[in-house]
């Protein structure tokens, strides 16, 4: 996708309303009340497929704040595999996943300012445990503060695999790193999260995420414009959006990945240095002598063993009384080293806090307007609901790398990507 100039953003997000996709609802409409329901993809035990179940009931609005959306693409993320597999995310059985969708809403309150009956969205589903929210069937829920209206210039496809990860490198820079998303840009109108959370009830905060929120880093050591930042598997489709977002505030990036196969487009996407992962103790070296020692934040999406040898590479001198942060996203080492806090992505303040999921959504409409922020490359995979366990097993043997794995409702893929 082509990067525009701040100039040629300015004028795309002046004309932003006929900008977003909309789609005609004669072939979308809900089943009829004398219809036989819908299809969903339940999984009935730890360990086992997921079955292809029909006849279900379409999941109902319980609120004015929510939209029924007909699912035209599903993003596949490693929890989808990782959850049956290894028994978590599964609050009863059968149950149904998937956690990023995009599709058109076919039902909407009136009284919603953004959101419209017709619009094409993206809705990641981060409260798995309301199963009315689930990516794996024909019709799912979303709020209106946890949807995003898709541009009509990105295929419906990618934009099906931009959510999760878009909102945990959010989330993990804004609220964990401290990073202010205000600096983009006046014309984004960004947020600063942190400042945005000390403005909300602290009782609206799950109580297992609020001292995250609230204290998780001190005004006086939040990153800023400038300093570096060391993202360990940058090549994620979450690490690579993390890239982006930090260098558009000013961040100087060093990206931990396999070179080779992904360094030209961590490069397009404006990593500065690039470190390849292959050799950990070379690449731990390379990082403290190009920071000079100086690192103090470091984002980590692969796991503990990673995330232990990013915290190598961090100060632990706490210099001007500053001590270090690390993010993991899967994983945190053991205990911290001195100086070093440790810190864990309170993913759920994006459904629960609606102040918050509001304005990341704005946010990435605006970006995704004003081209800005790339989507993840994307492996489609065919066969519908039907055709997902076969798709999760290449996420399984990871024969899938630097791309997500899309699969499409639609009978084919250019209906799922057409525009009206």
């Amino acid at each position: 996708m082509e990067i525009l100039t701040d100039e040629e953003s300015r004028l795309v997000m002046e004309g932003m309303a006929p900008k977003f996709t909309k789609r005609d609802l004669k072939e979308h409409e809900p089943t009829r009340p004398d219809s036989p329901g819908q299809d969903v993809l339940f999984i009935h035990g730890p360990g086992q497929q997921y079955r292809l179940t029909s006849q279900q009931e379409i999941p109902s609005l319980n609120s004015p704040s929510e939209v029924l959306v007909k699912v035209i693409a599903i993003g596949l993320n490693p929890v989808d595999w990782k959850g049956p597999d290894f028994n978590f995310g599964l609050p009863s059985l059968p149950w149904i996943n998937g956690r990023d969708l995009a599709g058109v809403v076919v039902r909407a309150h009136q009284s919603l300012r953004r959101i419209r009956v017709g619009d094409v969205i993206l809705s990641p589903s981060t409260d798995y445990r309301d199963i009315r929210k689930a990516a794996f069937q024909e019709f799912s829920i979303s709020s209106e503060h946890n949807a995003a209206r898709v541009p009509r210039d990105v295929p419906i496809q990618s934009s099906a695999v931009m959510g999760v990860a878009y909102v945990t490198a959010a989330l993990t820079l804004g609220i964990c790193l401290g990073l202010d998303f205000s600096t983009i840009g006046g014309q984004f109108r960004a947020p600063n999260l942190r400042h945005l959370l000390r403005e909300v009830d602290p009782s609206a905060l799950a109580a297992d995420v609020r001292d995250e929120c609230l204290n998780g880093i001190e005004e006086l050591e939040r990153v800023k414009a400038g300093d570096w930042i060391v993202i360990w598997g940058a090549s994620s489709a979450t690490g690579m959006i993390a890239v982006q977002l930090a260098k558009l505030c000013g961040l100087r990036v060093i990206g931990v990945a396999d070179v080779a196969r992904h360094g030209e487009k961590l490069l397009q996407v404006g990593a500065d240095l690039l470190v390849d992962r292959h050799d950990t103790d070379r690449a731990v070296a390379i990082i403290r002598g190009v920071t000079k020692g100086s690192l103090r934040f470091g984002l980590d999406t692969v796991g503990k063993d990673t995330a232990t040898r990013l915290q190598e590479c961090l100060s632990t001198t706490a210099e001007d009384g500053r001590k270090s942060h690390l993010a993991g996203l899967t994983g945190v080492p053991k205990s911290p080293t001195e100086n070093v806090v440790l810190h864990k992505v309170p993913i759920k303040i994006f459904h629960d806090v609606p102040e918050v999921g509001e304005c990341l959504m704005v946010l990435l409409e605006k970006l995704l307007l004003a081209r800005k922020l790339v989507a993840p490359e994307v492996e489609t995979a065919m066969g519908g609901l039907n055709g997902i366990n076969e798709a999760l097993d290449l996420l399984r043997k990871g024969t899938i790398s630097g791309k997500r794995v899309v699969v499409p409702l639609e009978t084919s893929i250019e209906r799922a990507t057409m525009t009206i």
